[in-house]
C-alpha cells in the first residue's frame, strides 16, 4: 500500500469513526416542495371586494339593528340570485346580558340534490361594540365589522357566482351565514363566558338534520380579507379536522399563495367551528388571521376597532383566501 493510500485510509476510517457519534446520527429534515399548479376558474378579488362594500354600506350588522335586518334581506336575495336554493334559520337567542337577540342563520345550497356537500361558512352580523379600540371612548361603538364579518361572506358569494358556470363537481355546497356570533361578552364588562359567542352556529349545528346527503367537511371563513394577514393553521382545526387542515393548506401552496398559509400553529379559538365540529359532527377547519407579533391583538390592529372598514380591507388577501378554496373544491 502506496503512502497516499495509507492516508486516504485514515482519513476514510476517521470520517467513519466521527460519524457513528450522535451528530451525525440526525437525518437532515426534509425539505416538504409542492408544485405549484392552480385548478379551477379564476377567483375575482375585485368582485368580493364589491361584495364587502356592498354590506358595509348597510352600515353595522349589529343584532336587532334596521342594517341587520337589511342586509340578511340583501345575501339571501344574492345567494338566490346566484342560483342558490336558499333557507332562513330563525331563532330566538339569549345573549350574555339577557338580551333577546333575533337571529336569522341563512343557508344557501348549491346542487342540494348531490349526495354529498362541502360546507362553506361565515358570521354575517357586526360586533355591537369596539372594546378593543385603543381609544376607550370607542369602547361602546359599534363595529362596521368589513373584516370582521363581511368579508367572510364576500367570499363565499363570490365562490357562488363562480358556481354558476361549473359543471364539473359532483357534490353539493352549503353556504352558511351564522348569525349572533359576535355578541360575547365584552371586555369591558369584566366577566367572562367563552359560550356567549357563536350563538348562530351552536344553534344550527344543535338542529343539524340533513336529509338525504351527507356532508363531508367543512370550512370556516372569518377576517379573510385583513391587510398583512396570514392564515396559520388554528389549533382546534388541527385537533378536530386535521386531514382538512391538510388539505386546505396544501390547496393554498399549490395555488401559489403559501405566503398567506404558513404551516404553522397560530392559537386556540373559540370561534363558529367548534359547534358544528363538536355537535354536528362536522370536521371543520378555521381559515383565521394569526398576528403573533401585533400587540393590540392576535387577530390584527382592526380587530374589535372601529378601524375595522373598507379603509383595512386588502383585496390581496381576498383573492389568496377565495382563490385557495377554488383550489379545494376543484381537487375534491
Amino acid at each position: 500500500m502506496t503512502r497516499n493510500n495509507l492516508l486516504i485510509s485514515f482519513l476514510a476510517l476517521l470520517a467513519l469513526l466521527v460519524c457513528s457519534g450522535a451528530s451525525c446520527q440526525r437525518k437532515p429534515k426534509p425539505v416538504e416542495v409542492i408544485e405549484v399548479r392552480p385548478e379551477g376558474p379564476e377567483f375575482n378579488a375585485d368582485s368580493a371586494l364589491a361584495y364587502c362594500y356592498a354590506q358595509c354600506d348597510f352600515g353595522p350588522r349589529t343584532m336587532n339593528s334596521e342594517a341587520h335586518e337589511k342586509c340578511g334581506q340583501w345575501i339571501a336575495e344574492k345567494f338566490e340570485q346566484l342560483g342558490c336554493r336558499v333557507q332562513l334559520q330563525k331563532a330566538a337567542l339569549t345573549g350574555y346580558d339577557g338580551t333577546m337577540l333575533r337571529a336569522t342563520n341563512i343557508i344557501a345550497q348549491w346542487q342540494p340534490e348531490k349526495k354529498q356537500h362541502v360546507l362553506l361558512c361565515a358570521h354575517w352580523d357586526s360586533r355591537p361594540w369596539a372594546d378593543n379600540d385603543p381609544d376607550s371612548t370607542n369602547w361602546m361603538t359599534p363595529v362596521m365589522a368589513a373584516n370582521d364579518g363581511a368579508s367572510g361572506v364576500a367570499v363565499m358569494l363570490e365562490v357562488a357566482r363562480i358556481l354558476q358556470t361549473a359543471d364539473s363537481l359532483d357534490f353539493g355546497i352549503d353556504f352558511v351565514c351564522f348569525d349572533a356570533e359576535d355578541w360575547g361578552v365584552p371586555q369591558w364588562s369584566n366577566r367572562s363566558d367563552e359560550s356567549s359567542w357563536a350563538l348562530g352556529a351552536h344553534y344550527w349545528a344543535s338542529h343539524y338534520h340533513p336529509d338525504g346527503y351527507s356532508t363531508i367537511y367543512g370550512i370556516l371563513l372569518d377576517m379573510v380579507g385583513g391587510q398583512a394577514a396570514q392564515f396559520y393553521q388554528e389549533g382546534m382545526s388541527v385537533k378536530y379536522a386535521p386531514r382538512i387542515v391538510e388539505r386546505v393548506w396544501n390547496a393554498a401552496h399549490a395555488a401559489g399563495y403559501s405566503g398567506f398559509f404558513p404551516k404553522n400553529v397560530g392559537g386556540y379559538i373559540t370561534d363558529d367551528h367548534l359547534p358544528v365540529n363538536e355537535k354536528a359532527g362536522i370536521p371543520t377547519v378555521d381559515i383565521i388571521p394569526h398576528y403573533p407579533d401585533c400587540e393590540a391583538s392576535s387577530f390584527g390592529p382592526t380587530w374589535h376597532t372601529v378601524n375595522d372598514d373598507m379603509n383595512h380591507i386588502d383585496k390581496n388577501t381576498l383573492k389568496a383566501v377565495g382563490q385557495t378554496i377554488i383550489q379545494v373544491l376543484f381537487t375534491e
